[in-house]
């Protein structure tokens, strides 16, 4: 059986993302009607209470942490699978729950009311000034300037696809908007809308869709069972896999770099693969290269660093430093022992977050959350925290 499990997949059940995709098939595709947040708890901001503040999951709520101690500030009880990521601004998280995307106040230590209602809350993207949420369930992209938030939720643009599918969109400088083509029984491919949410571009040769980074000139890419689908210049373009079966579901890009880093896949019928190469995709020439770790990784170890550097997360407990132009790793940084992957892709293993400088690493095993300076390799920080952590983010 084709393993279709991936990790990067925001259902809020325990269950393998076969299921995700599984969502209610709509009937029309919508135009774009603007329309206002839901669930909308209007508050004033809280009081500052963190300053460049870290985000972490663990079973049973979230750690708001101090980044320069990696102390935690608050410990905030939130039942069920969460997870999180970056709103698009300096001081707020989206937490996907079980019923939608609700806001944290990351600064202010503090889970807010404000929520955008979501069957099956799937991927959250920020580029060019907006913020993109996608629901599994639905199949509805919602839009919002992040910087609104703070004061109830924003006005925000709505968009649905024809049909529910775990996918993820992005909306583009020119306000364009690339998003994924799916049904409940296969992803497809992805599709271009103007503006006025009218189709300008389509490429269906992207079996089992997933995932999606921008690069330099706002090049974009989406993950295949084959490769990857480039879009620029107001075209598709096709990124062959040097296997029949390659899959790319998880990208890190940059936008100071031309170069996408992806993970590798090969064997569909793994019930799970533990890959040891990496790939990256030049968004100038579409050309693919893939790089040989020597050591397995997990879609919580892709990272880049301030200068485009390809970081990876290994299980071999270091961090391997890749020189995306010449396709080689550079540095490897010993971080902790090595670790192995769990079957079940909800349960913790080390995570990798990139802010500026400083990579923040998990190791649930000893509850250690560590900082390490990227340039000079050197762990800066190391605190141990109550519980088991998970997912990890920051403003």
């Amino acid at each position: 059986m084709r393993h279709s499990t991936h990790p990067r997949s925001r259902s809020m059940a325990a269950v393998p993302a076969a299921m995700v995709a599984l969502g209610l098939m709509l009937t029309a595709c919508g135009q774009g009607d603007s329309e206002p947040g839901t669930r909308n708890a209007a508050s004033a901001p809280a009081a500052a209470k963190v300053q460049d503040p870290l985000v972490a999951t663990y079973d049973g709520g979230l750690y708001v942490i101090d980044s320069a101690t990696l102390k935690v500030v608050q410990d905030i009880p939130l039942t069920g699978f969460n997870r999180v990521n970056p709103a698009g601004n300096e001081r707020h998280v989206m937490v996907s729950t079980s019923s939608g995307f609700r806001v944290l106040d990351a600064v202010g230590a503090q889970l807010t009311k404000d929520e955008f209602a979501a069957p099956k809350p799937g991927h959250v993207v920020h580029h060019a000034g907006k913020t993109v949420l996608f629901s599994d369930g639905t199949g509805k992209v919602t839009t919002f300037d992040p910087r609104q938030l703070g004061n109830g939720l924003p006005e925000a643009s709505t968009h649905t696809t024809q049909h529910a599918h775990h996918g993820v969109a992005i909306e583009l400088t020119d306000g364009s908007m690339v998003v994924t083509l799916g049904t409940e029984e296969e992803r497809t491919g992805a599709q271009v809308l103007d503006k006025n949410r009218k189709e300008i571009a389509r490429n269906e040769d992207c079996p089992g869709v997933h995932g999606e980074a921008t690069a330099k000139d706002e090049a974009v890419l989406i993950g295949c069972e084959n490769g990857a689908l480039l879009y620029k210049d107001g075209k598709f373009t096709k990124v062959k896999a040097p296997d029949e079966y390659g899959r790319i579901g998880n990208q890190a890009g940059h936008e100071e770099s031309p170069i996408v880093l992806g993970d590798y896949k090969t064997d569909p019928d793994a019930e799970l693969e533990r890959p040891e190469r990496v790939s990256l995709i030049d968004t100038r020439t579409g050309g693919l290269k893939l790089v040989d770790l020597g050591t397995s990784y997990t879609f919580r170890s892709l990272g880049r660093g301030p200068h485009g550097e390809a970081l990876v997360l290994g299980t071999d407990g270091a961090l391997h430093v890749i020189d995306p132009e010449r396709g080689e790793v550079t540095k490897k940084v010993e971080i902790m022992g090595e670790w192995t992957e769990p079957l079940e892709w909800q349960q913790p293993r080390p995570a990798l977050h990139v802010r500026d400088h400083t990579a923040y690493v998990t190791d649930p095993g000893s509850k250690t959350l560590y900082a390490v300076d990227i340039g000079s390799g050197e762990v800066k920080t190391k605190a141990q925290l109550p519980q088991t952590p998970n997912e990890l983010t920051s403003a």
